[in-house]
């Protein structure tokens, strides 16, 4: 294409060049402190995300997938146990299952991308507790019909919100409303730090004193090790940088929905794409386009063609749901809704690097493959 532009798939430079300097003075101000775990700074972290989304309690761990394994110990979810999620996850929700000795059930999703409810219920039996939704590419499930479903068989709901940090259902905040939520604060998230780390929110005070044990080696406020635990805290210089984003974090959660504003409006006529819901297409949902995930029927071509035009775009989790990672042995899981969207879906960029020419570039260059 005439005007080639280079718009890679994400840009940490230039996302860590825009707070470069309150960036570097926090990192020295908490390096000549010595202040590196379980310091002031993870507090203030603490309360800023308590306040964000609406929550009584927060705690920083390790990262996301320790974060789910914490939840559903804190939980009581282990041996002989079921815990039920859509197979368009990542691996760690899944994992996080198994690492507690519980059972991953697999089901499908809707067309949004999220777990089906439907399928969900089809799924219940009687050694069910869990049901995990994904709060997926910054979006939130429905979870009134979860809940229903919950409520009718006596079952708890643990979220996997790694993708969704503000994204809110009829009002409230994804991981606020189950027993237990989750976050993922890897770099390439609405909120990330630089490596990895995550959090566990709740409004149950005895899951969070759960909790606050099972990431420091089962030790009390008092030293005394009271429980077994293990090592999964969210380091303090990790929490500290957390802090500083967080200044402009709603600023970019509206930024991320005027990118998929821009993308809806170019891109909805294609007859071949599936797009994902528009902001405000649904006044149920607050979205915050954590990836802009979109289906097309010649998907791989698309993909070929945008690299070639400077575009970097990604298909999530190498193209495939947890069941079709042959090495984890759901030989007998079919979910034909599944398997079909993982045959088409691709993710283009998005983040608040982008400018508006770029998100204009990436239109044009999409509806110039359509026209040949």
């Amino acid at each position: 294409m005439d005007g080639k532009r280079t718009i890679p798939f994400f840009n940490y430079p230039a996302l860590f060049k825009a707070q470069e300097k309150e960036i570097m003075d926090t990192l020295h101000d908490v390096l000549s402190r010595g202040a590196y775990i379980l310091q002031r700074d993870l507090e203030e972290f603490e309360e800023n995300i308590k306040a964000l989304i609406g929550v009584k309690h927060v705690l920083g761990v390790a990262d996301g997938t320790n974060a789910l394994i914490l939840a559903l110990r804190a939980a009581d979810i282990g041996p002989g146990n079921e815990v039920i999620m859509s197979s368009h996850t990542y691996i760690a929700t899944a994992a996080s299952a198994h690492f507690v000795g519980a059972t991953p059930v697999l089901v499908e999703c809707g067309a949004d991308h999220m777990i089906d409810p439907e399928s969900v219920e089809l799924a219940v039996t009687d050694k069910t507790r869990v049901i995990m939704p994904t709060q997926l590419n910054g979006r939130t499930c429905d979870m009134d019909a979860l809940q229903a479903i919950a409520d009718k068989y006596g079952l708890i709901i643990i979220e996997d919100a790694a993708q969704a940090l503000s994204s809110k259902f009829n009002g409230k905040c994804a991981g606020t409303f189950g027993l237990a939520g989750t976050f993922s604060l890897y770099p390439a998230k609405v909120l990330g730090c630089f490596g990895d780390g995550g959090a566990v929110v709740t409004n149950d005070d005895e899951i969070a004193e759960s909790v606050a044990l099972l990431r420091d080696h089962g030790r009390n406020k008092e030293g005394e090790v009271v429980t077994w635990g293990t090592n999964s805290r969210l380091d303090n210089i990790q929490a500290a940088i957390l802090n500083v984003k967080l200044k402009t974090f709603k600023k970019d959660m509206e930024r991320r929905r005027e990118i998929a504003s821009m993308y809806d409006q170019a891109l909805r006529e294609i007859n071949d794409l599936i797009l994902p819901p528009a902001p405000d297409a649904d006044e149920r949902y607050y979205d915050i386009y954590q990836n802009y995930e979109l289906e097309s029927g010649h998907r791989d071509e698309l993909k070929s063609f945008l690299a070639e035009c400077g575009v970097g775009t990604i298909i999530q989790w190498s193209g495939k749901a947890v069941h079709q990672f042959n090495g984890l042995g759901f030989d007998n899981v079919s979910l034909p809704i599944v398997e079909k969207m993982t045959s088409r879906f691709l993710m283009l960029p998005m983040h608040t690097a982008l400018t508006d020419e770029d998100a204009e570039y990436v239109c044009k260059c999409i509806i110039s493959f359509y026209r040949k």
